[in-house]
């Protein structure tokens, strides 16, 4: 088929490679300068990429001011919405130059009720269908022909001809086999931030148990944790059941945070988004009170192993290390931070070390063998501070944060 991206940056680009691999012709356009790529045709306009695509998909951001990322605290902040600018001068601009033989598909996140209320009186010309990804920075590719779910918002939730014709192509691209999931713009709205949105709730949740088992003792985390993951007849399943670092991320917090905007705007009459928020900023802060007290005791300094919100990725918006480095300034204790991909290159250090990233951990779902190696050689004496407890050596005081049992 004639493929159409408009947005091609750190999320979009993948995606049309990948839908180009699979064989379509896929033409790109994004407001940056973008190098040419063997997979998708770079063009110079709007208007350049939507003529004669079959279906053109929108993937530009929906941003946050900076400030609400959640690499610094957010919960004291005012809640917003997402800011729909850039969406809405793409759906008016591809208006201008579509017809009802094509399809024109947003993927990016908005709040339930956005579609309907902002979005549908600007593309008369066209047909029109909202379908969000589920994916992740650093495996977006596989993330976008391995979806658990594709999620396809009409108008009234039928599956018209324009759901049944985005079925038909993503069963040309996906790996796996996902449901597809046909409702309202609305109810896919929901479908996608609320995912996000329990994740961040999981995370939470399982990092609460790591706090209990530091402050209460003789208790390892994993043992609980894994005990719950493993309780799927009633309230669970694996992922992201591994205490550790925070939800990070340009996602996650920032839809929590958006998500408390809409409970205000609807008068819920209560805010659990707010909750799940002061709980990762809390769980944070306790985390850095575990280092400040190991670098005060031992008169070291703290290094911070993974600066990105995860391996594998240069990008640091919603960085939960940069969370915990924000409390340890806020304690007297300015952090070096240690990651080739942000450009905090180190050769070695001696201190108090947070080993903030864990490849294994992060990736696992995947089903590939992930791991971890140092960014760094940590000098023999240091103090490793691991909240994933995975790593061993003679050669340090490591301590599993999260396991404080006393006989093992």
């Amino acid at each position: 088929m004639q493929i159409g991206f408009i947005g091609i940056g750190k999320l979009g680009m993948p995606c049309a490679e990948a839908i180009a691999n699979k064989g379509h012709d896929v033409s790109g356009y994004d407001v940056r300068l973008v190098e040419p790529t063997m997979w998708v045709n770079i063009k110079s306009s709007i208007k350049e990429v939507v003529q004669n695509r079959d279906i053109v998909f929108i993937a530009v951001p929906t941003p946050h001011d900076p400030a609400y990322d959640g690499r610094a605290p957010t919960a004291h902040l005012e809640p917003k919405d997402f800011n729909y600018d850039i969406v809405k001068e793409c759906l008016t601009e591809a208006n201008k130059y579509m017809n009802k033989d094509q399809l024109l598909v947003l993927i990016s996140t908005v709040l339930p009720g956005t579609t309907r209320r902002e979005f549908i009186q600007l593309i008369p010309n066209t047909r029109f269908v909202y379908n969000p990804y589920l994916i992740a920075m650093g495996s977006v590719a596989w993330d976008m022909v391995n979806p658990e779910m594709v999620m396809i918002g009409t108008e009234d939730g039928t599956e018209t001809g324009d759901a049944k014709q985005l079925v038909d192509f993503y069963k040309t691209v996906m790996e796996n086999d996902p449901r597809y999931v046909i409702g309202t713009w609305d109810e896919c709205e929901c479908i996608k931030v609320f995912y996000n949105t329990f994740i961040s709730a999981k995370i939470g949740l399982v990092n609460m148990i790591q706090d209990v088992a530091v402050k209460q003792g003789n208790i390892n985390v994993d043992i609980v944790t894994d005990a719950l993951a493993k309780s799927t007849m009633r309230i669970m399943g694996p992922q992201y059941m591994t205490a550790g670092m925070g939800d990070g991320g340009g996602c996650h917090p920032r839809d929590n945070i958006a998500l408390r905007y809409m409970a205000q705007e609807l008068d819920l009459g209560y805010d659990l988004f707010d909750s799940i928020m002061n709980a990762r900023e809390l769980q944070a802060k306790n985390l850095a009170k575990e280092l400040v007290e190991h670098a005060d005791k031992n008169k070291m300094n703290i290094f911070i192993h993974g600066k990105a919100y995860k391996p594998g990725v240069e990008y640091c918006d919603g960085s939960y290390s940069l969370l915990i480095g924000y409390y340890c300034e806020q304690l007297g204790f300015l952090p070096t931070y240690i990651d080739p991909l942000t450009g905090d290159s180190i050769d070695s250090c001696y201190g108090v070390v947070l080993l903030a990233h864990n490849k294994k951990v992060t990736y696992e779902y995947r089903g590939f063998e992930e791991t971890q190696t140092l960014y760094c050689t940590i000098e023999k004496g240091s103090i490793v501070i691991d909240p994933w407890r995975t790593f061993v050596s003679d050669e340090h005081k490591v301590i599993h944060y999260g396991n404080t049992r006393k006989y093992f």
